[in-house]
């Protein structure tokens, strides 16, 4: 396997429940018109982990400026610089989809 593709298969295993902090990396075009590339973070809360292999994705949720804001990202995606788990929250469920709705707060512990 190329070098290229041990990096892009090395993540952090995400659960439901984790707090996370994905660092994108976002091109943008300056008044110029030359592109520029930038890293942009995304801290939420995982909600969900769907499909197996290269084609696993998962759903971040956060709360800006108390409008409720979810991504879906591609686990191996080249758009991802960097996966950092922050907490992981205990959980009974697979999919978190109630916590749309839901003010209850959720037990968390701090990853090492």
């Amino acid at each position: 396997m190329s070098e290229q593709g041990e990096q892009t298969m090395s993540r952090p295993e995400i659960k439901p429940g984790m707090t996370v902090r994905v660092h994108t990396r976002i091109m943008e075009t300056t008044a110029k018109g030359e592109e520029k590339e930038r890293i942009q973070i995304f801290e939420g809360l995982v909600l969900a982990v769907r499909g197996a292999g290269a084609s696993k994705s998962f759903t971040v949720r956060k709360v800006s400026n108390g409008v409720g804001v979810e991504r879906i990202f591609p686990l191996y995606s080249p758009m991802i610089a960097r996966l950092e788990p922050v907490k992981q929250a205990r959980v009974r469920r697979a999919k978190l989809w109630y916590l749309r709705h839901s003010k209850k707060r959720l037990k968390e512990t701090m990853i090492g």
